[in-house]
């Protein structure tokens, strides 16, 4: 046996460890009594990411459920359609629902194939049951979660997590069953809210004005997608709530992402001038061309990031010229079709603070890689 003086300090070793893998860390544990109190420490489980090997079988390492108590931020990766990787989320889910008290963060991240026909009760009731425990939660990331969201989580949410800083409900379902009144619910039991994503159908006038009262802290990030029916039909808020809500919070960006599935005659009530949109995505079947030219127009003071998906055209060429011409503040740019040599020129010469950009000037194998500003 090595002689305790020569050991690493825990400090040191705790600093090694939270770098590793959970199997790295459960063997490291099982080396010695020294490597087994540094590799269960509170520092090495503080910021701790977790996928769900859909190899394993049985529950939760016991090791795991004894470190759960130290985990204050969490990404939790797994596959829906593997039920070994389903259930050990579920699992930890749960065991995590049962000493939640630390918990400050919590990201869930699906990967493969969401099943058909399948509404994820047994992730979601888990999520429910994490927000019921979760007093001290501060941020909730739900953007990469394939399963319909709906009040009753917005309620739980509501309930149990008055510390609640961010919440993103923003996910690529179809359908939206978050409606407006439990969003008003949410911003009025959680006054220290900062950032804020949903779709589209499930904001209202009412949240905007809940946003502007006196006491609530600085509002920063407002993510809204647009794509399930209900988006589409949604009537546009008034320019007076949006021109409020700016003077109460001047620093608010707005991230604006539209999907194939809205028609284009709800693309012109969603781009209203009024909104500071910051970031926004066009991946839209019909016009894309209209939208590149309002954002032209009427974003140019806001618009920090823009993603296009659509066909090559001329067109399309002439009108990110001009946004480049006028949006001057541009930090990234990613457009995923050839463009012309004219494009980049454009974009390189007009916006000085460009940090990435995607222009290809030639179609290349993809996933195509943005080219990073010295």
């Amino acid at each position: 046996m090595a002689d305790p003086r020569e050991q690493l300090p825990e400090e040191v070793l705790a600093l090694i460890f939270r770098h590793l893998p959970l199997k790295d860390r459960a063997a490291a544990a099982r080396v010695c009594r020294a490597w087994a109190a540094a590799a269960t420490c509170s520092s090495v489980w503080h910021d701790t990411s977790i996928s769900c090997d859909c190899e394993r079988e049985g529950m939760l390492p016991p090791y795991l459920s004894s470190c759960l108590d130290h985990v204050h931020n969490l990404r939790l990766e797994f596959e829906p359609s593997r039920e070994p990787s389903r259930r050990a989320a579920t699992e930890l889910l749960m065991a995590l629902a049962g000493c939640a008290p630390g918990l400050r963060g919590l990201r869930l991240e699906c990967r493969g194939e969401k099943p058909l026909f399948d509404a994820g009760r047994d992730v979601l009731d888990a999520v429910h049951a994490v927000c019921g425990a979760a007093r001290e939660l501060r941020h909730l990331d739900l953007r990469r979660l394939p399963f319909t969201l709906d009040d009753s989580l917005v309620l739980q949410v509501a309930r149990g997590c008055p510390e609640l800083h961010s919440l993103f409900l923003d996910n690529r379902t179809l359908v939206d069953s978050v409606g407006p009144d439990s969003v008003l619910q949410l911003l009025e039991a959680c006054p220290r809210l900062r950032a804020l994503g949903l779709h589209l159908a499930s904001l209202s006038c009412a949240a905007l004005e809940a946003l502007t009262m006196p006491d609530r802290a600085p509002f920063a990030l407002l993510a809204l997608r647009c794509a399930c029916p209900d988006d589409a039909r949604a009537s546009p808020l008034p320019d007076e709530a949006w021109a409020a809500l700016r003077r109460r919070h001047p620093g608010l960006a707005v991230e604006l992402e539209l999907e194939p599935a809205l028609p284009a005659e709800s693309v012109t009530r969603v781009l209203q001038p009024a909104v500071p949109v910051a970031v926004l995505r066009l991946n839209l079947s019909g016009d894309t061309v209209g939208p590149l030219c309002f954002a032209a127009r009427h974003y140019a003071s806001s618009l920090q990031a823009l993603e296009v998906r659509a066909a090559a055209s001329a067109e399309l060429d002439a009108a990110l010229e001009e946004l480049a011409a006028r949006c001057a503040g541009l930090r990234e740019v990613h457009c995923f079709c050839v463009v012309r040599p004219s494009v980049l020129e454009a974009f390189r010469a007009h916006c000085p603070r460009l940090r990435s950009y995607t222009l290809k000037l030639t179609r290349e194998p993809h996933p195509w890689r943005p080219t990073l500003v010295a």
